[in-house]
């Protein structure tokens, strides 16, 4: 039966200093896992070397959906504390509208989960990961596990699941219904183009697929737990985003925690410092294991 505890404001905090730091990895990349519409796309695998089968997180580059790419933004740190990671590239708004890649990403973790004995991962646990844009993603994949509009098509282990088993969110956008009366006028400089790109139109233009691209809208009993990190001086994504889902979440009884960092702004070294990153191994070590 899934695990139903709330946790709000409880972090499960632990010191670096207890953790085994990895001085090698194996590395694997532009591994090829789909080519929609002829367009390859390819995934890089960074293993611990000392850690055998280590369980497995899917980093999604951000980038406001329209660049970047998967050497970006990977978070090192995981690997160094004996997680396997694999990035990956995918559709960019640039490309093909949503939902497009999040069919990419679907098809790119049933790839990982049905060859995860070639590379040498544990893939029967999978966390999510992102920051900004990325974490939108991360979130829409983790809590639409099986939505007909969202799962797609794509690649070649349509009988493999897709599912995640938790999900960790730096600075994510939650809900397009209301991101825009949120922001700053900072922030409506970024926001607007990078959502007509996104969708086609501004979310207003088009209220049933901007619900349907908001996390807080999909969010049912089955989602698995879930992390948000936010810095509460972020110009560009309004805290207000996560904290939906962090309310989302709390209304269906799921398992979440909320991490503000104080001080921060859109990224920055204080969400990898030893406070915030404890906190997000700690998360993991709980729900996918070490």
């Amino acid at each position: 039966m899934k695990h139903n505890s709330l946790i709000a404001v409880m972090l499960f905090t632990i010191s670096l200093s207890t953790l085994p730091v990895m001085a090698q990895t194996n590395e694997y990349k532009d591994i090829l896992y789909a080519s929609p519409d002829g367009q390859d796309l390819g995934l890089d695998i960074y293993i611990p070397d000392s850690v055998v089968n280590p369980p497995l997180v899917v980093q999604v580059h951000g980038g406001a959906w329209r660049f970047g790419d998967k050497a970006g933004g990977v978070p090192m740190e995981f690997v160094e504390h004996g997680y396997a990671v694999a990035s990956l590239d995918f559709r960019q708004s640039t490309d093909a509208p949503f939902p497009a890649m999040i069919h990419d990403i679907k098809a790119a973790i049933r790839f990982l989960r049905a060859n995860a004995s070639d590379y040498g991962y544990d893939a029967s646990k999978i966390a999510i990961t992102g920051a900004s844009s990325g974490a939108h993603l991360a979130l829409l994949v983790g809590v639409s596990n099986g939505h007909p509009e969202l799962e797609g098509t794509l690649g070649n282990h349509l009988d493999t699941s897709s599912a995640v088993q938790a999900i960790v969110s730096y600075f994510a956008a939650t809900d397009l219904t209301t991101i825009l009366s949120q922001s700053t006028p900072f922030g409506l400089s970024v926001r607007e183009p990078a959502l007509e790109l996104l969708l086609g139109s501004l979310p207003q233009d088009n209220e049933t697929l901007a619900r349907l691209a908001s996390p807080v809208s999909l969010v049912d009993a089955n989602d698995p737990p879930l992390l948000l990190l936010h810095g509460d001086r972020d110009p560009q994504m309004p805290i207000n985003q996560s904290l939906q889902m962090f309310g989302a979440y709390k209304a269906a009884g799921l398992d979440v925690t909320f991490d503000p960092v104080h001080g921060a702004v859109h990224g920055g070294p204080g969400f990898f410092d030893e406070e915030h990153l404890g906190n997000a191994l700690a998360f993991l070590q709980r729900t996918i294991g070490k």
